[in-house]
């Protein structure tokens, strides 16, 4: 059994949409970052830099956590064989655009949503800053995928690290005109069961429900 700990949160999101597509048993833990409980103790044992995701894997003979989407995903990835290629070299492919997201999407489409939503001050020039390179980012996506379905070819977790970004490009603004093969491989992902489901776990607590620790098995 995995210990699954998140939030509503692209970041989140992307280690839902593994735990689904691997068919993976899990206890899903959802923390409530605005009282900050990624905070405190019990969780900074769990994951010193005290952000979601993490999980715990109680699987062997040892309880082992990890920390850092991009390395869950690894870590599942290897757990069960699937999403990520044994070949040095495809493997080291789908490991360059899962790095792509963690070092370049997600850090600049977080800062585009942090100024156009949650900064007191708008400041235009800062704004446009990111999003205008999170639009380069897309274009790069973009080309990547114009002769292939997926992004390394096959279904990888460097597609799962990427959608929950880029299927919230509305949110800060960042136009996606002209991005056609993008949009069609945003179309395909949002199609596959496990995105769909994974995309949706958590859900975004309403105003009446915001205590956000609890458990449940949702592995299938």
């Amino acid at each position: 059994m995995i210990d699954f700990y998140t939030s509503p949160t692209p970041n989140g999101y992307k280690v839902a949409i593994a735990l689904e597509e691997l068919s993976l048993q899990y206890r899903l833990h959802v923390l409530d970052l605005e009282k900050r409980q990624q905070k405190e103790d019990w969780y900074l044992r769990i994951n010193p830099n005290g952000r979601i995701p993490a999980i715990v894997d109680n699987t062997g003979a040892d309880r082992f956590a990890v920390f850092e989407s991009g390395a869950i995903l690894i870590y599942l990835a290897e757990k069960t064989g699937r999403l990520l290629p044994t070949d040095a070299r495809r493997r080291s492919d789908v490991i360059q655009w899962l790095m792509f997201q963690m070092a370049g999407v997600g850090p600049i489409q977080g800062q585009a949503h942090a100024f156009v939503h949650y900064f007191p001050e708008k400041i235009p020039s800062v704004i446009s800053r990111f999003v205008n390179e999170a639009r380069r980012l897309y274009e790069i996506l973009n080309n990547k995928l114009a002769d292939r379905e997926y992004l390394c070819g096959d279904f990888s977790i460097a597609d799962i690290a990427t959608w929950p970004w880029i299927r919230r490009y509305d949110w800060p603004g960042i136009d996606i005109a002209g991005l056609d093969h993008l949009s069609r491989w945003m179309k395909t992902m949002s199609e596959r069961p496990a995105c769909a489901r994974g995309g949706a776990i958590p859900q975004r607590p309403d105003a009446t429900n915001t205590v956000r620790i609890y458990s449940s098995i949702v592995g299938r």
